[in-house]
C-alpha cells in the first residue's frame, strides 16, 4: 500500500483519539452498522481530499467497511493530524497522503497521488481535488460523481457548471440543511473560538470582536464571541445579511471603520483580500487576526509582509508582525483555517451529521449512476434521514402528521 505520512509510530495515539471521536458520532455509527454486511460500495474506489482529523478517519473507515477502496489526502497543509494519518495507514490499511505543515508543492503532489488512483467517486473539501481533475482529465475517466463538503468548494463548482466546464456530477453536501445549519454554525462557531484561545490564551470577555461575513459560519462565530462576553461588530457586503446581523443585535459597519475599533478580527467570507494592508495599518497595536474561511487568502499576508520590519513566532499558532508604523499585529495559524491550524476542528458530534450526508451521498451516486454533469443538492430524503437518525441517537421523539393533517397541508380548498 502506498502512503506518505510523517511518522507511522504515532498510530496508537491516533487510534485512541479516533475511537474517542467515534463515541460522539452516533449517526455514522448507525450507518456503519447498517451497511457493513451488504457492502453497497463494493468495487468502488473513493478518492478523498479532506482535513485529516479524527472525524474524517471515522468517515474513511465507514466507507471502507461498506466495501469501498479508500484513499485520502489533506485538504489543508495545516489541518493534518499526523497521528490520525498513522492510525489509518497502520491499523486500517488506508492509503493516506499528507503531513502537517507540508509545503504547497507537497500538497499538490499528494492530490496528484489520489488522482493517480483513478477513483470512481471523489469526496472533496474546497474543490482542489475536483479542480485538479479538471486540469488533468486523463485521471477522471472512471469518475461517476463527487461530493463537496464546504461553502468555498460549492462556489467554485457552481462557477465550473455555469461555464459549462463541469465534467461529472457533484452533490453539494455543504448545502444540506443538516450540514450548514449545524456544522457551519455550531461547529465553526465553537472551534474558531477554540483556535483563538489555544493560540493566545487571552480573555475574550470585554474585547471587541470583528467578524467579517455573516453567512452560517459568521453567525456561529459572532454568537460564540457574544456568549463569551465580547462586543461584536459584523462587516458585510450583502445588504440582507447585514440587516440580519443588525437585527440580531450586532454593530454593522464597513471593515474600514471596524479596523480602528476591533481587538480580534476573524474573516469568514470565502473571498479574497477581505482585510487588506490598508485596514491592518489602522488597527490598534496588539490586534489579533485570524481566518475561518477555507483558503488563506482573506487576510492579505503578502502586503503585510512588505510592511513588516520584524516577524516573531510568539507561540504555536501565533506570529507577531512589527509594522513600519510602529504598531504590532498578531496573525493566527499563518492565516489558514484557525479552527484547524490552531485547534482540532469541529466537534465530532457536529461532523457526525456532515459525514453522514457524505456517506449517503456517495451511496446515492453509486446507485443512481449515470447522473448528468451538474451540481446537485443533497436529496431531501437523505437530509431528513440524517436528522431522523440524529434525533434517534439522542433519544428524542417527535410527532408525526395524522392522515387528516397530511390531507389538509396538501390541499388548496380547505381554508375554512
Amino acid at each position: 500500500m502506498e502512503y506518505s505520512i510523517k511518522d507511522i509510530s504515532l498510530a496508537e495515539t491516533g487510534r485512541k483519539r479516533v475511537e474517542w471521536a467515534f463515541k460522539e458520532m452516533n449517526v455514522l455509527n448507525l450507518i456503519k452498522s447498517r451497511y457493513s454486511n451488504s457492502k453497497p460500495l463494493k468495487g468502488i474506489r473513493v478518492g478523498c481530499c479532506l482535513h485529516i482529523t479524527t472525524e474524517t478517519a471515522n468517515l474513511m473507515t465507514t466507507l471502507k467497511s461498506s466495501g469501498a477502496e479508500v484513499y485520502l489526502c489533506a485538504s489543508n497543509p495545516l489541518s493534518t493530524q499526523d497521528d490520525v494519518s498513522a492510525h489509518l495507514v497502520k491499523n486500517e490499511n488506508i492509503g493516506v497522503f499528507g503531513k502537517r505543515g507540508e509545503d504547497n508543492k507537497s500538497y499538490y503532489e499528494n492530490i496528484n497521488n489520489i488522482m493517480k488512483k483513478e477513483p470512481h467517486i471523489v469526496v472533496d473539501d474546497g474543490c482542489d481535488l475536483i479542480s485538479s481533475l479538471h486540469k488533468n482529465p486523463s485521471y477522471a475517466t472512471n469518475i461517476i460523481g463527487a461530493t463537496e463538503e464546504t461553502t468555498t468548494g460549492v462556489v467554485r463548482l457552481k462557477n465550473l457548471a455555469s461555464n459549462n466546464l463541469l465534467k461529472f456530477p457533484v452533490i453539494a453536501v455543504n448545502d444540506a440543511n443538516t450540514k450548514h445549519l449545524f456544522d457551519n454554525r455550531y461547529g465553526t462557531g465553537q472551534s474558531t473560538i477554540d483556535g483563538v484561545l489555544r493560540a493566545t490564551n487571552i480573555l475574550i470577555s470585554g474585547k471587541i470582536a470583528v467578524v467579517a461575513g455573516y453567512g452560517w459560519c459568521g453567525k456561529g462565530i459572532a454568537k460564540r464571541f457574544e456568549g463569551m462576553g465580547a462586543k461584536v461588530i459584523v462587516t458585510e457586503t450583502d445588504p440582507i445579511k447585514a440587516l440580519e446581523a443588525a437585527m440580531d443585535g450586532y454593530w454593522v459597519m464597513p471593515i474600514s471603520e471596524a479596523s480602528e475599533k476591533g481587538d480580534i478580527f476573524i474573516t469568514s467570507t470565502g473571498n479574497t483580500s477581505v482585510i487588506t494592508i490598508n485596514e491592518i495599518l489602522k488597527m490598534k497595536s496588539g490586534a489579533i487576526l485570524g481566518n475561518a474561511g477555507h483558503f488563506n487568502v482573506e487576510i492579505d499576508l503578502t502586503e503585510l509582509e512588505k510592511s513588516t520590519i520584524k516577524k516573531t513566532n510568539i507561540r504555536q499558532g501565533l506570529d507577531e508582525y512589527s509594522l513600519n508604523n510602529g504598531r504590532n499585529v498578531y496573525i493566527l495559524g499563518e492565516g489558514r483555517l484557525v479552527n484547524l491550524a490552531c485547534a482540532e476542528g469541529h466537534p465530532s458530534a457536529v461532523m457526525d451529521l456532515s459525514f453522514a450526508n457524505q456517506f449517503l451521498s456517495v451511496k446515492y451516486i453509486r446507485e443512481n449512476n449515470p447522473l448528468e454533469p451538474k451540481v446537485y443538492n443533497v436529496p431531501q430524503e437523505i437530509d431528513i434521514e440524517v436528522a431522523r437518525l440524529k434525533l434517534e441517537s439522542m433519544g428524542i421523539k417527535i410527532d408525526t402528521l395524522t392522515k387528516q393533517q397530511k390531507e389538509y397541508i396538501n390541499s388548496w380548498n380547505l381554508g375554512t
